[in-house]
Parts: structure tokens; C-alpha cells; sequence
């Protein structure tokens, strides 16, 4: 027709490169589709350096409140005994080849050592009565504050300032998606992924609300669950984590799990008595006290030099040295006192360290260490001497000695000392969901520190012959005289 140009045909050539092309499309967008779709939870979680997502939660750090908002959320089934109890030496030698096959099936670069994070924790689901029931017990009678132990404090303080098992379990109760910590420690659900297991039983509320006859006998009850679980047998305990805080609870089957990681006092924060950070920057220049101690003037054993130090101390310029009390009022008293004072005295208690300690970081207050046997939680992290003075006992007993110490420290260094003590405050603030850098993830980064040795003396017990000579372990090398074997904290 006139007016048009004729047009050649495409050629084969093209039309085989368009296919090609929307072949490759199409294959494109299924491979993201399956990446974006939801997947089924695995047993086995991969050790990863790469970033993870966190969720924008705010950390909840009220012991009280959060416990109220676990009890509210979670709604445990019935049939909680779903752990494995067994007496069958078989059983427990299958579940062992079943953890060997698993471990054979690795890449030579996932075993090298020291063991990568995240620490794999296999959480027991105990029966109610060791763990809800106790929680719900405290929760309930909160608010009766007449029941107080023979030395006068309020037993619910006690149970709150004690508290990590309960920190610790909540985090790994909790869903990946609302938990910040995901690089250092991950819940698995078949024990044979496990690095640790986790015992969540409450130690201290058992002992302080329960009858002591009903306590011992709860107590019984845990051992011989605990025990009768292969993972435990596998390994007479070495790979499990018992908190036990306060360090007069369950002191009757203690020697039955002596083997086990125990998580002893005293690491624990304050209550919530602070934001962190927040009282050292309102405070710092009222700070008109220049050592303060408030608590317990006598204590028993290490504590002792209390007496010393009060007798040394008392009507120096200064100085303010009192006697402790309960309450709401007592509780004001010494925040009052912390936030007013350059340093805060920490002498040795019933155990080398108490609370207290912890309570002087979070406020500003510059720590004056005295206690010759004290260790100090994650102190292969945290450098104490960046925010504390460690005196011995001999040198602060000498008459006017620690006064005259403590007078030629700088205003420069104090200085750098409290705003050290603004950064380390958040390593010993609990919360829910735990933070990075915080408490619990500091504990697990410890923990993983213990790995390599804990599968040591696991495979060393396992192909030691019966009739062969014992071989002495660093399980009873440390015993001291609490009857405490060593474990994460002091």
C-alpha cells in the first residue's frame, strides 16, 4: 500500500532472547519469593556473625512488673513433665551417640575453639510446682511486707534482689522476635543441639515462702528430676545451669550437683532504684560527702571488719557511717546517701560481696573495695579498676590510713572514675527483654568462655574405666569452706 514501509519479520535469534529473558525473570522471583516466605522452626540454629534485626522494645526493668507481664502472657500446658526421665543406662547411651552423630556432621570450621556465640540453650520444661507455681506465690503476696528474715530485711527485697534465675529464663522464654540478645545465646528445642541446659528452678523464693520441711522436700523433688534426665547423666551435670543466689538456699542437696555451673551471689543490681546514668549526671556536683557507709554495721565471718572499720571511721570529718535500716525509708536513705558521696565504703558481708556494690555503680558512687577474697562477676569483660579502689584489709584497719588514701586521689581521677561508672552502669541493669552488654548477656558470654573445658572433663569422665585410679578435676580443687565448687560468679 502506498504510504508504508515494509517491516522485515523478527528474527528467530530475538524471539529465542525474549524467552530467555522472562525465563530468567521468572525464576528471579520465585528463588525471592521461597527466601521471603515464612519457614518452619528448625531443632538445629546455625552459629552466624551476621547482624540481627533487633525489635524496637523498650526494656522493661521492674522485677515486679515484668514478672506480672510473663505470668499474664505465657500459659503453660498441663502436661509439663515433657522432659525425658529415665533410669536406663541404654537410654542415655543412645542419647550420647545421638549428640556425636550430630557433632560429626559439622564443618571443620564450626569446631573450632573457643566456641562461637551464639551459646545454644536447651531450656527444661519443668513441672509447674518448681517454676509458675513459685513465681505465682511471690506475685500474689508481694504486698505483705510483715514476714521478715532474723536479721530484719523484707523477704520479698531478698527474693527481688536475687532474682537473675528469673531474668535469665524470662529472656529465653521469650520469642526471637522480641529479643535483643540473639547473637550471644539462642533456645533450642531438641537437647541434642544443646551447648547448656538451663535449670529454671527458683532457689530463693522456694526458701524464703515455703515451710522448711516443705522447702527440703521440694528440693528432693528438683534433684531427682534434674537427675534423672539423660542430658544430665551424659555429662553428671557439667553442661547445666543452676542458679542458686542466694547463698543460703538449697544447701540441703547441694553436694548432689556439685558438678553443675552455679550461678552464686553476688551479682545482682538494685531493684530499679535508678535510670542508669541519670542520678550521676543530676548529682555529681552535690556530691558533699566524701565516704559513706549505710547498712549492717556487724556481720558474721569476712565480715567482721565492718566492726573494725566502724571503730576507725566513726566521727571523722566527712565521713558518715550508719546503721542501716528497712523500709521505704531506709531504702531512701541510702539512695540519698549514695547520691550525695564520692565514694561508698564495700566492706566484706556474710559472703565477700554484697548488693551493695552494685548499688554504689548505678549511682555514681566511686566504690572503696574491702574484701581480700572477693571475685567480681565478668571481670574477664569488665576492668573494675576503671571504677573502683581495692584496698587491702591490713591497710585500711591501720589507724587514719584509708582517710589519708583517699584525700591524694585527684579530683581528675575522680572524675574519669564517674563518668566511667556512667558507661559501666548498664553491664548491671537487668531487664526484659535483656539488652547487649547487659547483665544476662554478659553471663553467657562468660558461659561460653567455659565451653571448651566443660566438654573436656565430659568426654574425660566418659572414657575413664571404672576400676582405673580417679583422676582428680578441677571439680574439687577450688572447694572452700561454704561448700561452694566453682561456678560463673562468686
Amino acid at each position: 500500500m502506498a504510504g508504508r514501509q515494509w517491516q522485515p519479520p523478527p528474527s528467530r535469534s530475538k524471539s529465542r532472547l525474549l524467552l530467555l529473558l522472562l525465563l530468567v525473570s521468572l525464576a528471579a522471583a520465585i528463588l525471592i519469593l521461597s527466601f521471603s516466605a515464612p519457614s518452619s522452626r528448625t531443632s538445629v540454629i546455625a552459629r552466624s556473625s551476621s547482624p540481627v534485626s533487633y525489635p524496637s522494645v523498650k526494656p522493661e526493668t521492674s522485677f515486679l512488673v515484668s514478672l506480672g507481664h510473663l505470668l499474664a502472657s505465657h500459659h503453660p500446658s498441663s502436661h509439663d513433665d515433657t522432659a525425658r526421665v529415665v533410669d536406663d543406662d541404654a537410654v542415655v547411651s543412645r542419647f550420647d551417640e545421638s549428640v556425636s552423630k550430630r557433632e560429626g556432621l559439622k564443618l571443620p570450621e564450626e569446631l573450632h575453639y573457643p566456641m562461637a556465640l551464639p551459646v545454644r540453650v536447651y531450656v527444661y520444661e519443668m513441672p509447674r510446682k518448681f517454676t509458675y507455681d513459685l513465681l505465682k506465690l511471690f506475685f500474689n503476696t508481694y504486698q505483705d511486707t510483715t514476714n521478715l528474715t532474723s536479721n530484719g530485711s523484707p523477704v520479698h527485697r531478698l527474693i527481688e534482689q536475687h532474682s537473675v534465675d528469673y531474668w535469665l529464663w524470662a529472656d529465653l522464654l521469650a520469642p526471637d522476635s522480641e529479643r535483643l540478645i540473639r547473637n550471644t545465646v539462642v533456645r533450642v528445642y531438641e537437647q541434642e543441639d544443646a551447648d547448656l541446659f538451663y535449670i529454671p528452678f527458683f532457689t530463693t523464693i522456694s526458701f524464703f515462702l515455703l515451710e522448711k520441711e516443705q522447702c527440703k522436700a521440694l528440693y528432693r523433688e528438683v534433684l531427682k528430676w534434674v537427675t534423672d534426665q539423660p542430658a544430665w547423666k551424659r555429662s553428671e551435670g557439667r553442661d547445666h545451669i543452676l542458679p542458686v543466689h542466694h547463698p543460703w538456699s538449697f544447701k540441703s542437696v547441694r553436694r548432689y550437683m556439685k558438678k553443675s555451673i552455679w550461678l552464686l551471689p553476688d551479682m545482682d543490681s538494685t531493684g530499679n532504684w535508678y535510670k542508669p546514668g541519670q542520678c550521676m549526671r543530676e548529682s555529681q556536683s552535690k556530691r558533699t560527702t566524701l565516704l559513706l557507709f549505710r547498712g549492717r554495721l556487724k556481720r558474721n565471718a569476712g565480715g567482721k571488719i565492718r566492726a573494725k572499720l566502724v571503730t576507725e571511721l566513726t566521727e571523722a570529718k566527712d565521713v558518715v557511717i550508719e546503721e542501716g535500716t528497712t523500709g521505704d525509708s531506709g531504702k531512701a536513705a541510702a539512695q540519698n546517701g549514695m547520691r550525695t558521696s564520692i565514694f561508698c565504703l564495700n566492706p566484706a558481708g556474710d559472703t565477700p560481696s554484697s548488693a551493695r556494690l552494685f548499688d554504689a555503680i548505678v549511682s555514681g558512687c566511686i566504690p572503696v573495695i574491702v574484701s581480700d577474697e572477693l571475685e567480681l562477676p565478668f571481670e574477664g569483660i569488665l576492668d573494675y579498676r576503671k571504677i573502683a579502689l581495692f584496698v587491702s584489709s591490713i591497710d585500711a584497719l591501720q589507724p587514719g590510713w584509708l582517710l589519708s588514701y583517699l584525700g591524694n586521689v585527684s579530683s581528675a581521677q575522680i572524675r574519669i572514675m564517674q563518668d566511667n561508672l556512667v558507661k559501666y552502669s548498664r553491664h548491671f541493669i537487668y531487664s526484659n527483654p535483656a539488652h547487649p552488654l547487659g547483665p544476662e548477656d554478659l553471663t553467657w558470654r562468660m558461659m561460653a568462655g567455659k565451653l571448651v573445658n566443660i566438654k573436656l572433663h565430659t568426654r574425660r569422665s566418659q572414657r575413664v574405666v571404672k576400676e582405673s585410679r580417679s583422676i582428680c578435676t578441677c571439680d574439687c580443687r577450688r572447694a572452700n569452706s561454704t561448700g561452694f565448687p566453682p561456678g560463673v560468679f562468686p
